[in-house]
């Protein structure tokens, strides 16, 4: 037995909510929980919403004030919210970071914001690593006859409950009791695991993704769409 299964890593879930979809959207949510621990900060972007992503989340701009839902919610700086989860992470001795459709668009924005401020290397001293609970959760229900394995989804159909989607503090409480409902062997969470750097050299060797229909994404939830640009990549 290997020390990852004899010694297992805490885990902890994260999200962000960001202006849109396009390679140098910014964040404007980053949310994180383990247990019992949580943290969930705001930032006030510098590049507009895009309509579509303002109307799914409900964020807006307005005189540099950052609105959830018409209401303004306390912001930091992007360099501070950055240090905050770093700290989170270190408090938590290296934990591993879980997250929904993460691979394919959350992680890249992640690692772009931490090279912008020199702190990838920080970071990464600080996680075992991330797992896309996406590729997981199929490989788990692949004999479920399950169409469509959006988190909103999967947590209606495991768990029986709606939650408000779109927050990413709600999304990752909810991915918490989904991914213990789903009950991943160490094994099996261990096949997924990948890193900051092990993404950047497989991104080297990929074809850039396409991005028309990004507007028409947009008529639809945001997590529909990371999903649905998932699978045209993993299709290809």
């Amino acid at each position: 037995m290997d020390s990852f299964s004899l010694h297992p890593p805490s885990t902890v879930f994260f999200d962000l909510e960001t202006t849109g979809l396009d390679a140098s959207c910014d964040i404007v949510q980053l949310a994180a929980v383990s247990g019992g621990h949580t943290l969930n900060l705001f930032m006030v972007p510098r590049r507009p919403m895009q309509p579509g992503a303002s109307r799914i989340t409900g964020f807006s701009v307005r005189h540099q004030r950052l609105f959830l839902h018409h209401r303004p919610v306390l912001t930091s700086s992007l360099r501070e919210a950055l240090v905050s989860f770093i700290t989170f992470l270190q408090m938590l001795g290296r934990p591993l970071l879980v997250g929904h459709n993460i691979r394919r668009f959350d992680c890249h924005v992640l690692a772009r914001a931490l090279d912008e401020f020199s702190l990838r290397s920080d970071f990464q001293k600080e996680v075992s690593g991330f797992v896309d609970n996406l590729p997981l959760a199929r490989k788990l229900l692949k004999d479920s006859g399950l169409q469509s394995f959006k988190q909103e989804n999967l947590v209606k159909t495991l768990l029986g409950v709606s939650y408000a989607a779109h927050n990413a503090l709600e999304d990752v409480q909810a991915l918490q009791k989904l991914y213990w409902a789903l009950k991943p062997t160490a094994n099996q969470i261990h096949q997924h695991i990948f890193t900051l750097d092990s993404l950047a050299t497989a991104a080297v060797n990929q074809a850039p993704v396409r991005q028309s229909g990004l507007c028409e994404r947009f008529s639809k939830a945001l997590d529909i769409a990371r999903e649905e640009r998932a699978e045209e990549c993993l299709d290809v």
